[in-house]
């Protein structure tokens, strides 16, 4: 009669095999119920009745281990995506879905993240340098303190993604709409745009100096602080775009900043002026 016990337990745990913690339910549950039988049977209770009062003592098992093996997947699926401390130097990540995942520490050094979903995952002091994040989705990931040298974001999905504080040397960036994206305490000269638009990126304290932005669109930026001698932004056109600072230094870079054939809103360039500095050659909008 036992076996009939096993079999209705087998039944139940089938949709959720392959999680450890859901078999390790099911080992214990087992052990249990049948030692639930045996007492049914030495209180007298024929076997029938036995086994319908061994069932019936589960409960809603079903549900249980429903909650058991989402919880299981979940913490499998967590421990999967920690890899950092790891060497991982030329590593295949190339289309994998690694939503919070832990790069930090690594050494990934010529890894291939080709249009992976790296969601929310956090590259922390690494050396990422010569990887290739081509059509990865990067939203809300961390990537400060690490070297990205010569790594290429072509296509890539770039919303709230932190580049702050880290080795940008020689990447490329195209063909992607950058949004909210931080670049804070960050050496960007050397960073190739091609094809990008600018919307919320925030330049604070960066050097940017003798930077092109010929031709951008930029909305709602932050050149706070930064470095800006020599920039270019001859015919790009600026949105609530910010220049703030309050040194003597700040102010003679701005007067070398070329702004021909730019247009801009009417509190973008205010603020310029605000600077005693009255960029020439300018188109204010007056909507």
């Amino acid at each position: 009669m036992t076996d009939k016990i096993d079999e209705y337990v087998n039944g139940v745990f089938a949709p959720y095999e392959g999680a450890k913690s859901v078999d390790e339910l099911k080992h214990d549950l087992l052990a249990d119920l049948h030692e639930r039988f045996r007492e049914l049977r030495a209180e007298g209770r024929d076997e029938a009745t036995a086994l319908t009062l061994t069932i019936d003592s589960i409960g809603d098992i079903e549900q249980t281990v429903r909650e058991v093996s989402n919880l299981s997947r979940v913490l499998e699926r967590q421990t999967v995506t920690r890899f950092d401390g790891t060497d991982s130097a030329g590593g295949d990540f190339a289309g994998v879905t690694t939503r919070n995942g832990r790069f930090d520490g690594s050494a990934l050094r010529g890894a291939d993240f080709a249009g992976a979903d790296l969601t929310g995952s956090t590259f922390r002091g690494s050396d990422v340098a010569e990887a290739n994040f081509d059509g990865a989705n990067l939203t809300d990931v961390t990537m400060t303190a690490s070297e990205f040298a010569r790594s290429t974001f072509r296509r890539a999905i770039l919303v709230r993604t932190d580049f702050s504080t880290s080795g940008l040397n020689d990447i490329v960036i195209a063909d992607a709409a950058l949004t909210d994206v931080k670049f804070r305490s960050t050496d960007v000269r050397r960073v190739v745009f091609e094809r990008c638009t600018f919307t919320g990126v925030d330049f604070t304290y960066s050097d940017l100096r003798k930077m092109n932005f010929d031709g951008a669109a930029l909305h709602s930026l932050k050149f706070d602080r930064a470095g800006l001698e020599g920039a270019s932004f001859r015919g790009a056109i600026l949105r609530d775009v910010s220049f703030r600072a309050w040194s003597r230094k700040y102010r003679n870079a701005l007067r070398t900043v070329d702004f021909t054939g730019a247009r801009m809103d009417k509190l973008t360039y205010a603020g310029l002026k605000g600077y005693g500095f009255e960029p020439a050659g300018v188109i204010v909008d007056q909507g």
